[in-house]
């Protein structure tokens, strides 16, 4: 197999891990900074824009209507969808270098242009807010599939997984890099302009300084992306594209000589030998691809799909769970900034005891005990602790048994995490053909955000129409019908891109074909 694989490719697959791995997981890794950031740090500020712009009389805070509320959550989500599906074909089109520079200009103007709101009227704010924020959905969406591709086709059999999940787990700090942006600002603004709680004086207690502060916590999220776009435009195009889909040998073996710092040979007789006699130039939508990987994307995609559907209303409605269960105080009993700070406080705990934790472990342990065993559990615990707060939900709404449901919860976080949540993001990058590859991963990704727009959307009604307790169960055997699921998708440890592809059996049989 080696004799008749491409040298560039095995030079690339039997690498040491070197500095050059870091860097990539770095840079690409800093786009999905970005993108959790981006898309989390909307749960932050929902509850402030609602004091700001909805004010409802005296006898409460004003908070967003259920639909402007269910907009603003989840239209970059709808943004993130259409960007996974066009940016994954694109990458496999041009060329994920080339791509990879347009997604993250996108994202770094739209997070700034977020913040920025034609007129104060209540209706143009939120007009404007989830104008942005579809366009910005849109640039991270193509981040999903391309930063996956780029880090499994540049990282080493032996680490790979580990290489793309850490990628992922960066999501993990963008997460907690939210929650620590709008504690420091909510404080220095609480500290600047004092204000009384809402039950002492509704009118002063969102001073019209508390304007900022939304504005200010979602547009930081483009200094991350401003700081790598540098970096992403000097990065080489990857071999495997450069060999296998743009037939450049000789381009390929270049770039890799110079990342690798070893001399390569450019094998273009092997390139265009396995171009004419090759008969793996089947499209995504011929009978030889639905044969051979048909089942494989139903088994990335709804599993991916699932997934979503409960992580992403876990996430984006924590703090109305902790409002539920009493761990957030009452809206009345705070002003307008200090409730910024308590439901940030709140949720980067959450952060940084489960989620965080989560992402390492599946970095640390995914190479050793394999993708498929990592979701199959992932998905067992999070329906086991569903379950385990659903039926005797009156139990934790008691005074005192808090802490109990907030443990709980973070327990299902940390098993998504180390789980399902990265292992979805892993598979895809692995075992579709390098053509196909970023295309495949877009349409997985795209799945996984049409259930977390079915998350978003829908638990608000489901909470509101039969309540928090019958909401946790429906969420729970969702995860359980994940973990049947799991058994559509092939394990990838270990094994080549191409073995996993079968670009590998290809290349032998076209071998064997020219010896004769």
């Amino acid at each position: 197999m080696a004799k008749d694989e491409l040298q560039v490719l095995n030079a690339l697959d039997v690498a040491k891990t070197q500095w050059y791995h870091f860097t990539a997981i770095v840079i690409a890794g800093m786009g999905f900074f970005t993108d959790a950031y981006d898309l989390f740090c909307i749960s932050l500020v929902t509850k402030l824009l609602g004091r700001i712009y909805y004010t409802e009389g005296h006898d409460k805070p004003g908070s967003l209507p259920s639909n402007v509320s269910a907009a603003i959550n989840g239209v970059a989500f709808c943004g993130t969808l259409a960007g996974q599906l066009f940016f994954g074909w694109l990458g496999d089109k041009m060329g994920r270098k080339r791509v990879y520079g347009m997604t993250l200009m996108l994202m770094v103007i739209c997070s700034i242009a977020s913040g920025l709101s034609f007129g104060k009227d209540p209706k143009a704010v939120m007009a404007t807010l989830c104008f942005f924020r579809f366009w910005l959905g849109f640039g991270i969406g193509g981040d999903y599939p391309l930063s996956a591709t780029i880090m499994s086709e540049y990282a080493n059999k032996k680490t790979r997984g580990a290489f793309i999940a850490a990628v992922f787990a960066m999501q993990g700090f963008g997460i907690l890099a939210g929650g620590m942006i709008a504690i420091i600002v909510s404080s220095a603004f609480k500290a600047l302009y004092p204000a009384p709680v809402f039950q002492v004086n509704p009118v002063l207690s969102t001073v019209p300084q508390a304007d900022y502060v939304w504005r200010i916590i979602l547009m930081f999220g483009a200094l991350p992306a401003l700081l790598t776009y540098y970096w992403r435009m000097k990065m080489p195009e990857t071999a495997r594209y450069t060999a296998l889909v743009a037939k450049n040998a000789k381009q390929a073996a270049t770039d890799m000589s110079k990342v690798l710092q070893v001399e390569i040979e450019a094998e273009t007789d092997k390139v265009q030998q396995l171009d004419t006699k090759r008969g793996n130039e089947f499209g995504l939508f011929s009978t030889q691809f639905l044969r051979r990987h048909g089942l494989h994307l139903v088994g990335t995609a709804s599993t991916w799909f699932l997934l979503d559907i409960a992580y992403y209303s876990q996430n984006l409605f924590q703090k109305d769970i902790f409002s539920t269960i009493g761990w957030i105080p009452e809206a009345k009993t705070m002003n307008a900034i200090e409730e910024v700070y308590k439901i940030a406080r709140a949720q980067t705990l959450i952060a940084l005891c489960s989620t965080v934790p989560g992402y390492w472990f599946t970095v640390a342990l995914i190479d050793k005990i394999g993708r498929f065993t990592i979701q199959l559990m992932g998905f067992f615990f999070m329906t086991v602790f569903m379950f385990a707060l659903a039926i005797p939900y009156h139990h934790w709404t008691m005074k005192g048994n808090q802490i109990g449901f907030v443990v709980l919860y973070s327990l299902t976080f940390f098993f998504a995490n180390f789980g399902p949540n990265a292992t979805t993001f892993v598979v895809p990058a692995e075992i579709f053909p390098a053509r196909l590859r970023s295309t495949c991963h877009g349409i997985s990704a795209a799945a996984g955000k049409a259930g977390a727009m079915v998350g978003a959307f829908g638990f608000l009604y489901a909470q509101n129409g039969f309540g928090l307790r019958n909401t946790l169960i429906v969420l729970g055997v969702i995860n359980f019908l994940g973990l049947l699921f799991t058994f559509l998708v092939p394990e990838s440890k270990g094994k080549s891109l191409e073995e996993m592809s079968g670009e590998a059996e290809e290349e032998i049989a076209t071998a064997i074909e020219s010896a004769i």
